[in-house]
């Protein structure tokens, strides 16, 4: 249990400083928006607390700010989960004291009030609730402001969720879809609206999703979240709103709210409880209205690192081999949401120094690299992959990236700038390495052309990572352990172990927590050029590859499940090994 924390008013200017350090020595804030936020509280009369004065402008997440107060107070942190299904002392202290000052209590015990705080430096709120509940000891942890909202409407709510709330204080004028485009632009700027989207944006980036689809069908609106991969329904808007939040979504997007009828695409930057996010959004018709689909990318916790994402060991190694290599090819391939974009990316942070030039072309640019010409392809105004290809030449570059080999004028605008002395790295969309040469070579690009240029070939997937606070391990029968290690050509152990996932609190219970990459790695040497020139076709290739030492996806899988990062469940599921 953490311990209550005693603090005199003398200590406020300590707290601030420590606050500060552990968000500036993170990265999370500068000191100008710390003086600045400090500076609002003084002129305030200090009738809030700076930390709060940070949540309230945004300038920080609730969850790095319950973080925050747990390591600078050496307190324990507690979420909507710990607390039982009744409130301790919820009859001695009043709601709306408890409301204005963001606490709740979490047990009372021993004639001890263990008492969840937003801010537990507050001085005043211990000692008042103490002398309330007549506790002889008060004990402080901390809790986030987004589970101390839940929290407050399962407590004090009537019953009905946040977004109904905020749905009956819409206008029912708003609730035809096909109401004309400046009553539903009016509709989009009203104030509960906009609370609504936010809402469903905030949502979604506390479950970590990578996106959020928005769904108009005859009689509901449904929105669905992808986290770790896989879609799962969460509460929707009523579905008479639909117009109105989606307009909503188009504005910010920049999109044209009166066009209905195409498709459209648009981005939005904001930040989500201090965390910048960019969001890319596409619209397409359907007989049921626009089906809206915002990718959300978290900048701050794009991992650029090739262990952190799961290449290691030799794979690994057969990479950097070539991408320390002065010119020629390098192909990243896999199905649409694989990880090619961030692979490249955490390729191109490793080659960007002051003596190389990167120029990209993406459709779209889904992270900024510092120090990274990206060109935006807009096909819409004929800058395309091979236009912008053939004018990028020409700014001298050392190292230049392709968003996707989509057709043959641009593999071969590719490999024309491998063969003068560039470094090219693209994706192509393949199920396995050696698929994506015979793929080249049905295009139409030439095999001379290929084997002078390609130096290798990465082919992975997305696998769902086993939470490490409910994993369990268990011993699967010999049975298994000898088919895995034939099929996968590891070495096992009789008596080694995979895990399972269980379910808990940390992980929304489903047993995983983010992903990880299950990788194949094919170095195109001179066996394999020979049997490119010969016409093989892709699953000669791929078992000269693993002739000569390729590690396939399935056996990386299996190492990973071995390791217990993942189940053999997941590498099964994307492999479809049999």
């Amino acid at each position: 249990m953490g311990n209550a924390v005693v603090l005199n008013n003398n200590d406020d200017a300590l707290i601030h400083q420590q606050i500060q350090e552990w968000f500036t020595s993170r990265k999370k804030i500068t000191a100008e928006i710390f003086n600045r936020s400090l500076s609002l509280v003084k002129e305030q009369g200090e009738t809030t607390s700076l930390p709060l004065m940070l949540l309230k402008l945004g300038q920080v997440s609730a969850e790095d700010l319950a973080a925050c107060f747990a390591d600078i107070l050496n307190l324990r942190q507690v979420s909507f989960e710990d607390f039982p299904a009744s409130l301790a002392c919820s009859d001695l202290i009043a709601e709306n004291f408890l409301k204005q000052n963001s606490v709740l209590p979490l047990a009372f015990k021993d004639n001890t009030l263990i008492l969840a705080m937003l801010d537990p430096s507050d001085q005043f709120v211990i000692k008042s609730i103490k002398l309330a509940s007549g506790a002889e000891q008060v004990e402080s942890v901390v809790i986030s402001k987004t589970d101390l909202d839940s929290l407050y409407e399962q407590f004090y709510g009537n019953g009905q969720s946040q977004l109904g709330k905020i749905a009956d204080q819409i206008e029912t004028s708003a609730e035809s879809n096909d109401a004309d485009v400046e009553q539903l632009r009016d509709m989009a700027s009203e104030a509960p609206v906009i609370r609504m989207v936010n809402l469903l944006i905030q949502r979604a980036c506390k479950s970590n999703a990578s996106d959020i689809h928005i769904e108009p069908f005859h009689d509901s609106l449904k929105v669905r979240f992808r986290c770790d991969g896989l879609l799962q329904e969460v509460e929707a808007p009523p579905a008479h709103l639909s117009a109105a939040v989606i307009s909503r979504i188009k504005i910010m997007a920049h999109m044209n709210i009166a066009e209905r009828r195409l498709p459209q695409d648009g981005r939005i930057d904001l930040r989500v409880q201090g965390q910048p996010i960019d969001i890319r959004v596409s619209s397409i018709p359907t007989v049921h209205g626009e089906s809206v689909v915002m990718r959300l990318l978290q900048r701050d916790s794009l991992a650029l690192d090739f262990e952190s994402l799961g290449l290691t060991g030799e794979p690994l190694a057969r990479l950097k081999t070539a991408l320390n290599k002065p010119n020629g090819m390098i192909l990243v391939t896999g199905p649409t949401g694989s990880g090619k974009s961030t692979t490249l990316y955490t390729a191109l942070q490793g080659l960007n120094t002051e003596q190389r030039k990167i120029i990209t072309v993406e459709d779209p640019v889904e992270y900024q690299l510092e120090g990274v010409n990206q060109i935006q392809v807009r096909s819409s105004i004929g800058l395309d992959f091979s236009t912008t290809l053939r004018s990028i030449v020409r700014q001298d570059p050392d190292i230049i990236m392709v968003g996707e080999m989509r057709d043959l004028e641009t593999a071969r605008i590719c490999i024309q700038s491998a063969l003068t002395g560039h470094l090219v790295l693209s994706t192509l969309h393949t199920n396995e390495a050696a698929g994506s040469i015979i793929r080249l070579l049905d295009m139409g690009v030439e095999d001379y052309l290929l084997t002078s240029t390609l130096l290798c070939v990465v082919s992975q997937r997305l696998v769902r990572k086993l939470c490490p606070h409910c994993a369990k391990s268990y011993h699967p029968m010999p049975e298994l352990l000898q088919r895995l290690s034939k099929h996968s050509g590891l070495t096992i152990a009789p008596n080694s172990t995979l895990f399972k996932p269980i379910g808990c609190e940390h992980c929304r219970n489903t047993g995983y927590s983010g992903r990880i990459a299950i990788c194949e790695v094919l170095p195109v040497d001179d066996p394999i050029r020979q049997q490119i020139m010969q016409n093989c076709d892709a699953r000669e290739l791929q078992k000269l590859a693993i002739k000569l030492g390729m590690q396939t996806m399935y056996t990386d899988g299996c190492s990973k499940a071995l390791a217990g990062l993942t189940t053999l469940k997941e590498v099964l599921r994307v492999t479809q090994e049999s």
